[in-house]
């Protein structure tokens, strides 16, 4: 796989990092400071957490985009947000926040064998284009859905997972390659995308648009 395009990530996530990284093609990390916007329009998950992923890869374009010259440059963003019940779940603003999310999300002291709650996962990404003068030449987004069953946890469960502070930086706060897998029963679609990042769609998206050969 190569790249005759200069890779930017506008993410710090070192989940993000790592999925981006399997690519094998050189890429940079350039932090998005951008303040996230409210859904004051209504939008539905996807077409939220699309607006998120632009949001973010525009402001660290129009940080430094002007300065990237002499090359064709992508620059990719991403959020991801946990849906319950049609409640959208960002990253917990607390502890008690944390403990308020996962016990929607572990079934709310649903107990037997077979118990599970299911919720959904929903990573939009952004792919922003400039060419050699650093003009934005393109700006798209798309994002992919996961359902994620939860198995059944106690509240001295959910206590001591927050303990551990996994939860505090993870949207629906949890995480599902880490602490947070022990938990989940079973997921329906792309476990990357859970973690953050879709590559299969993105290595598609890329592959079309000729930024991938």
């Amino acid at each position: 796989m190569k790249t005759s395009y200069r890779l930017i990530l506008a993410s710090q996530s070192p989940r993000r990092k790592e999925i981006l990284g399997r690519f094998g093609v050189p890429f940079e990390i350039r932090v998005s400071n951008a303040d996230e916007p409210a859904n004051d329009d209504d939008l539905t998950p996807a077409e939220y957490v699309a607006l998120l992923a632009k949001s973010k890869a525009r402001a660290v374009y129009e940080h430094t985009g002007a300065s990237e010259t002499g090359r064709k440059t992508v620059w990719i963003g991403a959020d991801t947000v946990v849906v319950y019940e049609d409640e959208i779940l960002g990253k917990p603003k607390d502890e008690e926040d944390a403990f308020s999310m996962l016990y929607k999300l572990s079934g709310s002291g649903v107990t037997g064998d077979n118990a599970e709650t299911k919720h959904s996962v929903y990573t939009g990404v952004a792919v922003l284009t400039s060419d050699e003068a650093g003009n934005l030449m393109t700006c798209d987004s798309f994002s992919v859905c996961t359902d994620v069953y939860f198995g059944p946890m106690s509240d001295r469960e959910i206590r001591e997972y927050i303990a551990t502070g996994e939860p505090m930086d993870k949207a629906g706060s949890y995480g599902l390659q880490g602490i947070g897998g022990t938990y989940i029963r079973r997921i329906d679609g792309d476990y990357n995308n859970v973690v953050g990042l879709p590559l299969y769609e993105l290595y598609c998206f890329l592959k079309k648009e000729g930024i991938l050969e």
